[in-house]
């Protein structure tokens, strides 16, 4: 039925429209306009891109320009002469042999002092006996570790041309450095103890793999337990579950849960595993469980949108030639859903590779000077090594604050380079 107010009902007649003048000034003063629009909103979008990359790339340049110098250390050469009788006369044993003062004695005797030398740095004797037992009764030139100062000259972080009451080093300290200089005996090498060493009170003698061993055991227990359960809770509520007010309160639940700060899975991780059930503190599997209470949400969450994209064909195909629902999920959905579910959970568990605040409330951030070798055994994180060493007021830990951050960073780049390996390797294409 027509409507009786339209002019055709009511005799009027339309207005003719006149065709549009294409080639008008006004016409191509409003194409004119229009290009210059979408001109401008492409000029601000790479503006913005250029803004974001350069605050990145400056980011990366000051973390590496000031951590490079944290996987180099000063060594000091210094002829030791392995005596025996002096080794052996208290313990009777090499393997406890008093290095300590054996190098004091050569370090007086050829540079009048033992500053130039750091607290470990017979540690270095100790590997070289332990290396080649020979060497004993001989007499050999060892590069040992320097002393902070003499570190801090070596690489430039002294300037000499202001005043003894401004400069980090004494006059004293600043001879002894210019005495190596000129008889070559001091250099720069590689801190190789850095990503062999746990933490230590000296920033010559501190490393990151009591930190990065400690990250690996949180992590393993974060994985080991929120990804099954993460998985099964997604296949559950996407498969089997009915859809009804509960199942709806416990997706709002989840996705509220997803966007919580970690600081307050820190304090569940307090009162339930530490106050509660009286779990080790500063151990990698309370850490652990706190994570994986912070990564579930994050992972059921990736997860079902993983099944949700599965193809419906596939499932009544497989319906349809006789497959039960568990056949159906194990065989064919979740083989599908694969690569989506390995990408969100790495994410989620690089996410929480990167927290410090949780852990820190459950007591991760005590000094450990020893690797972790279980999960039950006091450990920190890098994260939390990364925030001791920050506020440290020694000097050298400054460098080493960027280089922990560049490991940092190395790990986690190498993560998401794993996702998305992963997505690749197991990604179907229709």
């Amino acid at each position: 039925m027509t409507d009786p107010s339209s002019p055709s009902d009511t005799g009027e007649t339309l207005p003719e429209r006149t065709p549009t003048e294409w080639h008008s000034n006004a016409m191509q003063r409003r194409i004119r306009r229009r290009y210059a629009r979408e001109r401008r909103f492409r000029f601000f979008g790479l503006a913005a891109l250029v803004l974001a990359a350069g605050f990145l790339a400056f980011l990366l340049f000051t973390i590496v320009s000031d951590g490079w110098r944290g996987f180099q250390r000063a060594e000091v050469a210094v002829e030791v002469t392995y005596v025996e009788d002096e080794l052996t006369a208290e313990s009777g044993s090499l393997a406890r042999a008093d290095y300590r003062t054996l190098l004091r004695r050569d370090l007086r005797e050829q540079f009048g002092t033992e500053r130039v030398a750091s607290e470990g740095a017979w540690l270095r004797l100790r590997e070289r006996m332990e290396e080649n037992p020979g060497l004993l009764g001989q007499t050999e030139r060892v590069w040992v570790v320097a002393s902070p100062e003499v570190d801090l000259m070596a690489k430039g972080d002294v300037d000499f041309t202001l005043p003894a009451e401004r400069r980090v080093v004494d006059d004293e300290m600043v001879e002894d450095y210019r005495d190596l200089r000129e008889s070559d005996r001091v250099r720069l090498a590689f801190n190789s103890g850095f990503l062999s060493r746990a933490d230590s009170t000296s920033s010559e003698l501190a490393g990151v793999w009591g930190a990065l061993i400690g990250s690996i055991l949180t992590i393993l227990v974060t994985l080991a337990i929120s990804f099954p359960i993460g998985v099964m809770t997604a296949v559950y509520l996407e498969e089997y579950a009915p859809k009804n007010r509960i199942t709806d309160i416990i997706e709002v639940s989840i996705n509220n849960l997803a966007a919580v700060p970690s600081i307050i899975f820190g304090l569940l991780g307090l009162a339930v595993f530490l106050n509660f059930f009286g779990m080790p503190r500063s151990a990698p599997l309370v850490g652990g469980l706190t994570l994986a209470l912070m990564t579930l949400p994050v992972i059921v969450i990736a997860a079902r949108v993983a099944l949700q994209s599965v193809p419906p064909s596939i499932k009544d195909a497989a319906l349809g030639v006789g497959a039960s629902r568990l056949q159906v999920i194990s065989h064919h959905v979740l083989p599908v859903a694969l690569p989506g579910i390995l990408t969100g959970t790495i994410i989620g568990v690089s996410r929480a590779l990167g927290e410090t605040a949780p852990l820190l409330l459950i007591g991760m951030r005590a000094f450990v000077s020893d690797i972790p070798e279980g999960v039950t055994q006091p450990a920190t994180v890098l994260p939390v090594q990364i925030f001791l060493w920050s506020d440290e007021v020694g000097r050298g830990f400054i460098e080493k604050t960027s280089a922990a951050i560049m490991v940092l960073l190395a790990v986690l780049l190498s993560m998401n380079a794993l996702a998305i390996y992963l997505r690749n390797k197991f990604e179907r294409r229709w």
